[in-house]
């Protein structure tokens, strides 16, 4: 079986015209290995027309993309841009994700944040693979840590790809609909494997 990383990563863009947003600089977030490009804005954009790009978890305006690479951190698809308030669990289960990965005898290798995501049954292969979290009162044991050190080593390589289409700088300030951003994505993405081929 071969194995995928999957990432999520949120793009960010200004408010609407007239109303003075700011951005800071990339500053990427790490939880294991997988980094999410999300800017912090110094104001909050206001207003019916953004709620649904508002992102209570981060509290800012976004946009949702999922990505999956091989082991090499190439990537070999983008998921259809969602607003910023969507979950990546809810993107994945609306895309199918774990059914189109068996279906093609694949597997991804998930941060925590898709805990849960692959609910089938304990007997069959696992689609989805992430790790173990910590509650509060159960800490994790020695091998759990283990199993989550040797997954971030795993996905460690699958950044590279991410680190690429993040170098494209005007993906900051996107404030479209997330259809038109969609498509903006694709083909950074086919620009992206052209500029890192040569």
């Amino acid at each position: 079986m071969a194995w995928v990383g999957l990432h999520r990563d949120a793009l960010k863009w200004r408010g609407p015209a007239g109303e003075p947003t700011y951005f800071s600089t990339w500053p990427t977030l790490h939880r294991g290995s997988c980094q999410r490009c999300r800017t912090q804005l110094t104001s909050v954009v206001a207003g019916t027309e953004n709620r649904r790009s508002y992102s209570g978890k981060h509290k800012c305006h976004g946009l949702l993309v999922i990505a999956l690479t091989d082991d090499r951190g190439r990537m070999v698809w983008v998921s259809a841009v969602r607003p910023g308030r969507t979950s990546e669990i809810t993107a994945c289960r609306h895309d199918q994700l774990t059914a189109k990965l068996r279906a093609a005898g694949l597997g991804a290798i998930a941060d925590l944040g898709f805990v849960g995501l692959d609910d089938s049954s304990p007997d069959t292969d696992p689609a989805v693979i992430t790790g173990y979290k910590a509650a509060r009162n159960r800490p994790l044991t020695r091998s759990q840590k283990l199993s989550n050190q040797a997954l971030a080593a795993v996905r460690a390589p699958v950044e590279h790809g991410f680190a690429h289409l993040k170098n494209w700088w005007f993906l900051g300030k996107v404030r479209t609909d997330p259809k038109w951003a969609t498509a903006l994505v694709r083909a950074l993405l086919v620009l992206t494997h052209r500029e890192v081929a040569r």
